[in-house]
């Protein structure tokens, strides 16, 4: 995610200290993004020297944290573009767990069923992770986005392996040393309750 704009729209807000953005910034997100303070005065001063936020020391000061900032019309202005443009897409995606198939592809001896099995079984065991985090979120609005959010990406990612099982069958591929032998078998779907489209996922 974009930090620098998420930083603008919580000066949008009002002004701001550097430890104030970091906190704020970790509530909104579920607490699921970390965010090193670090990272937030690093930000903010590439913001301030954009001239998308200002604030009330000199601008020879090292940030700090009592140096407050508040938004400019400018980080405004971006901010409105960012949250109106939709995410780039990289062609073709620059996805590491796709790199990581598509190398052990052209690799000799490598047993890529198996490896989109352990991948699979370990994204499983995330979405039931998410799944927990949502029966334990209450009325965290913002918590339960993310957790949603988190599901539906990660059920993408296992009907995507599952697709890619299903091709490798389709072109016979297979090691050297048990081309054309059957596939581990896919281990179970994740039960209703944790399918982000399932009735009663949504709570």
């Amino acid at each position: 995610m974009s930090v620098r704009h998420a930083l603008l729209a919580l000066l949008s807000e009002g002004p701001k200290y550097g430890l104030q953005l970091r906190q704020e910034f970790e509530a909104r997100t579920g607490e699921v993004w970390p965010l090193n303070v670090g990272q937030v005065y690093s930000t903010m001063q590439r913001l301030e020297r954009d001239g998308l936020v200002e604030s009330d020391q000199d601008e020879a000061a090292e940030a700090g944290p009592q140096k407050a900032y508040r938004i400019t019309p400018a980080g405004g202005a971006e901010l409105a573009s960012w949250l109106r443009t939709p995410p780039a897409a990289d062609a073709p995606p620059r996805d590491e767990l796709l790199i990581k198939v598509l190398v052990a592809l052209r690799l000799p001896g490598v047993d890529l069923p198996a490896i989109l099995q352990a991948h699979r079984r370990s994204t499983i065991e995330r979405m039931q992770q998410y799944t927990r985090l949502k029966e334990h979120a209450l009325d965290d609005l913002s918590l339960l986005l993310v957790a949603d959010a988190q599901l539906y990406r990660l059920e993408s990612v296992v009907r995507w392996l599952d697709s890619a099982q299903a091709r490798l069958r389709h072109h016979s591929y297979g090691p050297p040393d048990r081309a054309g032998g059957p596939l581990p078998a896919s281990p179970p779907a994740a039960a209703p309750s944790e399918a982000p489209g399932s009735a009663g996922a949504v709570r």
